[in-house]
């Protein structure tokens, strides 16, 4: 059996492993990264690359050409030299992202040194699937523990409307994750009326089948302007009301399956072989919505984003090269961190999703 530093132990030792890494009680620094809310930031996610094999919409702007400059992304040392000196801060939960991050070559490497470092706690990785099946064991090996893979339809046509993408090799990609046996497999669907309503109940029949958490999230305005007045928009609270007609709706107030926003559900319905765990991720129409928000982003390009909803960032990629104090720049990003988005009001996406990560 593989240890947390990718080592050989035994079973019993294992535990005690899992146990002391889950709990950091000898560090003196845990849970000292608190912002002015008095909210403890310990989770960063981390953008490897604004590339990708796909164009979704609600990610990638119509010609968009960011990813051109090659010499913006940070390597793999500047990566692994971030993440530890947040780890020094009390950061334990990291997410590696893109763009699609199954497409940097290097990208085992960054996330075996990642799960080697001693803060560690968790690391996941969010993707499109598409190159999951031929990666799925090297990235368990590597030592991610879950997937979040980007699922907006089953139908064929329509996931290559959404994505210009094949749904056949994602669901080769969520199959052979589910062989692996990683901690958790969640699927994000993004709410687009009009292109994927008709989709909604065959992908929660297929989450219920394999017992895999579905969420559903609201288009945000990160491509666009005020996605309110688009057509596309559609708010979790309609679908939750459709549902709650089709079926029965039983909320699931402790269940967190990693560090998201979701609110879960378990859904119940007589065209159901199984029952199904769903998440509502509603960013512009959920009260509270920030009131627990616990991350950071690093984008690829080496910036520091205190709140995906607005635009400060913090040059970490200038203090990486230049010798600077890197810790600090994680403190300032921290003390910087706002109550709440600006999704609502002032906010136009200066850079699109991709670029920020998802």
């Amino acid at each position: 059996m593989k240890d947390h530093a990718g080592t050989i132990c035994e079973p019993d030792e294992q535990i005690e492993r899992d146990k002391f890494v889950g709990d950091r009680a000898d560090s003196p620094t845990a849970g000292s990264s608190i912002d002015a809310f008095g909210r403890t930031v310990d989770y960063l996610r981390v953008s490897v690359t604004d590339r990708c094999n796909e164009r979704c919409l609600y990610c990638m702007p119509e010609g968009y050409k960011g990813w051109a400059q090659r010499d913006d992304h940070l390597s793999a040392d500047e990566i692994v030299r971030s993440v530890e000196a947040a780890t020094v801060l009390g950061f334990r939960k990291f997410r590696v992202t893109g763009g699609e991050p199954l497409i940097r070559r290097d990208i085992l490497e960054i996330l075996e040194r990642i799960w080697a470092l001693p803060g560690t706690q968790t690391l996941g990785l969010s993707t499109n699937g598409t190159r999951v099946a031929a990666l799925a064991e090297s990235l368990k090996r590597a030592g991610v523990r879950s997937l979040n893979v980007s699922l907006d339809a089953l139908e064929p046509a329509t996931y290559r409307a959404i994505t210009g993408g094949d749904v056949v090799q994602v669901l080769a990609g969520i199959d052979a994750a589910a062989a692996e046996g990683f901690e958790i497999i969640k699927l994000n669907c993004v709410l687009l009326r009009g292109l994927n309503e008709t989709e909604f109940e065959p992908l929660i029949a297929y989450a219920g089948e394999r017992n895999l958490p579905l969420r559903f999230i609201e288009l945000m305005p990160l491509t666009q302007g005020n996605v309110l007045s688009d057509p596309r928009f559609l708010p979790v609270h309609e679908l939750l009301g459709r549902l709650s007609r089709r079926g029965r709706l039983e909320a699931l107030r402790d269940y967190r399956p990693g560090n998201g926003p979701a609110r879960y559900y378990e859904f119940n319905a007589a065209w159901l072989s199984h029952p199904a765990t769903l998440g509502f991720i509603g960013a512009l129409t959920t009260e509270h919505f920030c009131a627990t928000c616990n991350k950071l982003r690093l984008t690829a390009d080496g910036k520091l984003r205190p709140c995906l909803g607005r635009h400060g960032e913090i040059d970490l990629r200038s203090i990486l090269r230049g010798g600077g104090d890197i810790a600090g720049a994680f403190q300032e990003a921290v003390a910087n961190k706002p109550e709440s988005h600006e999704f609502l009001s002032t906010y136009n996406p200066g850079r699109p999703m991709i670029a920020i990560g998802g």
